[in-house]
């Protein structure tokens, strides 16, 4: 939706130059632009403006249900379902709510944690999350949620640079040496996480934590749109996290 948003703000300059370049005027094929009114007369504005809009839905469709089908059988709703990994990679949130009060999602993603940990699933606890900022440290408060929980401290490791998912998968690769790990989010979230990470050669599964109500999840729900769309460009580009730095053990 992101995505969507974006190109529709561009949508005229777009047109007008893909009309230019499949179909110049007979009279000027030097020139490259020509005015939107020209266009607007003759429909051709309207009919670029549809064929644009068709081609990002088009491509909306297609990243949403790729990686639906490829995580469909690598998501687990159960805890005795779900095979054993050394690793748990937690997803950060914040722990408050985007209009005050306690983020359900976040407690969701604690709860899913312990579950795996009580049930001897899991041996470490990589809790990946955003810290750019120094009044903000989903790390760490994901870390004094766990132990909160009765989860020891020293099996609980933190990355503060897991600025997007994206970021969070590969480091958990490339700096904290895990090749195979549960991821631990909700289930649309999981879906997106595992997928990176078998583009990238890791063998990863996701534990779902509980889902919100579709009221309260509404505008991250309408995001995850967009952000799987990312996902493919930063696989064609090549794109690296923001960081990677030296490698971290984390036994």
């Amino acid at each position: 939706m992101i995505l969507f948003l974006c190109l529709v703000s561009r949508f005229p300059l777009l047109v007008l130059l893909f009309l230019e370049l499949v179909d110049p005027p007979p009279k000027r094929r030097w020139h490259c632009f020509r005015s939107v009114g020209d266009y607007m007369k003759t429909g051709k504005l309207i009919k670029g403006f549809a064929i644009v809009a068709i081609l990002v839905l088009a491509f909306i469709i297609y990243s949403n249900v790729r990686i639906g089908c490829y995580s469909k059988s690598r998501v687990y709703d159960n805890v005795a379902d779900i095979p054993h990994h050394h690793t748990a990679l937690l997803l950060g949130t914040s722990p408050e709510g985007r209009f005050g009060g306690p983020n359900m999602f976040f407690t969701a993603r604690i709860n899913a944690t312990a579950e795996l940990y009580e049930a001897g699933k899991i041996e470490r606890i990589l809790v990946s999350g955003d810290n750019r900022k120094k009044d903000y440290n989903e790390p760490e408060a994901m870390k004094q949620a766990l132990i909160e929980k009765g989860i020891p401290a020293e099996i609980i490791f933190l990355d503060y640079a897991g600025f997007r998912t994206y970021d969070s998968v590969i480091r958990a690769k490339e700096v904290f040496g895990q090749n195979s790990f549960i991821v631990v989010s909700q289930k649309f979230h999981n879906e997106r996480a595992v997928f990176i990470a078998g583009k990238k050669g890791i063998e990863a599964v996701g534990y779902n934590a509980g889902d919100v109500s579709r009221r309260y999840g509404i505008i991250t729900h309408v995001r995850e749109w967009g952000a799987r769309c990312k996902v493919f460009l930063d696989l064609l580009f090549g794109k690296k996290p923001h960081f990677l730095g030296e490698p971290i053990d984390i036994g």
